[in-house]
């Protein structure tokens, strides 16, 4: 197919930046909406810039051959049965994080996906930043040597200034600190682990607390949380997610190899000659620093995505495949929280 045409499920602001994103993006592009509410379609084109068909039944982007690809951006608690339904209509998928609000939905995706043969990414975008690209590369390059503790946290207070608060705050649908928005940490340490091959982790250690702050006395559940990982082969991390927090936006990376350490976008490296090692040296790229969807690295993920689907080819980076042991991780991670034990993610279940 020449371009793959693409329908929205959702229409908040996760949905108005996918597309914003596709404007951008060769070989896609967003033609169609699902939303509760009615929208006129000259509404709709005076605010997001593009042409848009719109309706109210989920059934109707299923039943469209010239849909391709849903893009799936409702509350969470919705995404398992969407995708699912979307598989089996052999459309492609896009799958805004959490992919489910249990790992047993995320189990039966993969299986609909499977058995459809159909391409299908998860909005782990943050993999495709500047700034853990930049990292990432580092870390391939030996310039640090082998990483044997890493520390990925998230901080960023979602309260009532953000519009999904209403929802985000139930527990059926925000679920957890990790997988209403820390789940991007977590996906990041496991995508720096990972860099040397395969991270597998045998054992996570979990607490959970909250503000006392009256801000964020609406979560249904612990707003901050904090993730000891153990890797098979000995490694250990650490990933905290708090989103009760009141403070500037900050996404904190702290990695210690065997030849030195990077510490957000700041390195020190023994192999690197004439390097001080009582000073950091800054890596010139563009921080993750901001909450704003409409900040997010869409771009390079989706271009990914157009490519690799229309090649008939694998999703770099973030696969079906790689967000399910992201999830399987989070979700041990919550397990142990709510258990008071240690958790081995293959206790979930394959």
């Amino acid at each position: 197919m020449s371009e793959l045409n693409i329908g929205i499920v959702g229409l908040g602001a996760v949905a108005g930046a996918h597309i914003e994103t596709f404007k951008h993006v060769t070989g896609a592009r967003v033609t169609r909406v699902c939303s509760r509410r009615e929208h006129d379609p000259a509404d709709l084109e005076s605010t997001y810039g593009i042409p848009l068909q719109a309706t109210t039944r989920f059934e109707d982007l299923l039943e469209d051959p010239d849909i391709h690809v849903i893009d799936i951006c409702t509350p969470h608690n919705l995404h398992a049965e969407q995708a699912v339904a979307a598989a089996k209509a052999g459309k492609h998928l896009i799958i805004e994080k959490p992919m489910a609000t249990n790992f047993a939905d995320c189990l039966r995706i993969e299986r609909a996906v499977q058995e459809a043969g159909v391409q299908a990414m998860v909005c782990f975008e943050c993999r495709f930043s500047a700034h853990f690209s930049l990292l990432h590369s580092v870390l391939s390059e030996g310039l640090i040597g082998d990483v044997h503790y890493a520390e990925v946290d998230y901080y960023h207070g979602i309260g009532p200034w953000y519009g999904q608060f209403p929802w985000n705050v139930k527990k059926e649908m925000g679920t957890s600190s990790l997988a209403t928005a820390g789940c991007h940490a977590l996906d990041a340490l496991l995508f720096f682990m990972d860099v040397n091959g395969p991270a597998r982790v045998e054992e996570v250690t979990s607490y959970a607390t909250r503000s006392s702050s009256e801000i964020f006395a609406p979560y249904e559940y612990p707003s901050t949380s904090s993730s000891l990982l153990r890797f098979d082969d000995g490694r250990v991390a650490k990933c905290a997610s708090v989103v009760d927090c009141l403070q500037p936006y900050y996404f904190h990376v702290h990695l210690v190899g065997s030849h030195g350490s990077i510490l957000d976008n700041k390195i020190y490296s023994h192999k690197l000659e004439g390097m001080n090692k009582d000073r950091w040296s800054e890596l010139q790229t563009s921080l993750i620093d901001s909450g704003d969807v409409s900040d997010h690295p869409y771009r390079p993920q989706f271009q990914a995505f157009a490519d690799s689907t229309s090649k008939g080819e694998p999703m770099p980076r973030t696969d079906l495949k790689t967000a399910q042991e992201t999830h399987r991780v989070m979700f041990a991670a919550d397990l142990s929280a709510t258990e008071g034990r240690s958790v081995n993610p293959s206790e979930l279940g394959a």
